[in-house]
């Protein structure tokens, strides 16, 4: 705001006091009212300089708070800004924290399922062992029981053929080979011997008594 210069005021000399003959000859005439008006409208000047000193400051208050303002505003759009950009950032992390979420549960997921598969094949192959081990424990019972009644029948057949043996008088052959041989041998020495002395008909030897001889001889 352009600040007016100063209007220097030029106080004005009293005119000269005429002669007193003049005086008196003439009469005194009051200055014109236009002069008295100009005179009172230039008084107040000096008011004019403290006002526009007034107006300056004022202009310069305004100034400060038209900077003030414009920084507090631009401080304010800093920090929207700033803030603008730390929300987005935040998002942007919480995006990445759940897509690591969602991956993580998802390899999770098939490594569980793969564990669970696993496990599930390791019980049915150890089911299968079992049963194999069980099959392998029934087909040993079995062959034990064949072999036990296999045993209860030999024992059965042996304590026959001895006592058959023992109600003939005969030795078995493949126990006793060489002792059965000897033995026969000797009975029928015997028999003959007691044949001849006694002199029987040949007709008196007992049938099976001769088969039995020419079967050990044989033998």
């Amino acid at each position: 705001m352009a600040t007016e210069a100063p209007v220097e005021v030029v106080p004005t000399k009293p005119e000269a006091e005429p002669p007193l003959a003049a005086v008196v000859d003439k009469p005194a005439v009051a200055p014109p009212p236009q002069e008295d008006a100009k005179a009172l409208a230039k008084a107040p000047e000096p008011v004019e300089l403290t006002t526009s000193k007034g107006s300056l400051d004022r202009d310069v208050a305004l100034a400060k708070l038209e900077d003030e303002k414009r920084w507090s505003f631009i401080k304010a759009w800093e920090e929207s800004e700033k803030t603008k950009v730390d929300n987005k950032a935040q998002k942007k992390l919480a995006d990445v924290a759940a897509w690591e979420n969602t991956k993580t549960a998802s390899i999770e997921g098939k490594l569980k399922k793969i564990q669970e598969e696993l496990e599930k094949k390791k019980a049915e192959y150890a089911e299968k062992m079992k049963n194999q081990v069980a099959l392998i424990h029934k087909q040993a019972e079995e062959k034990r029981a064949v072999v036990e009644a296999r045993r209860g029948e030999d024992f059965l057949k042996a304590e026959e053929m001895a006592a058959k043996y023992r109600a003939t008088g005969h030795v078995p052959k493949k126990a006793f080979g060489c002792l059965g041989a000897l033995q026969v041998i000797e009975t029928e020495a015997i028999n003959i011997l007691s044949i001849s002395n006694h002199g029987p008909d040949e007709d008196e030897i007992r049938p099976d008594h001769k088969r039995e001889t020419t079967q050990h001889l044989k033998g």
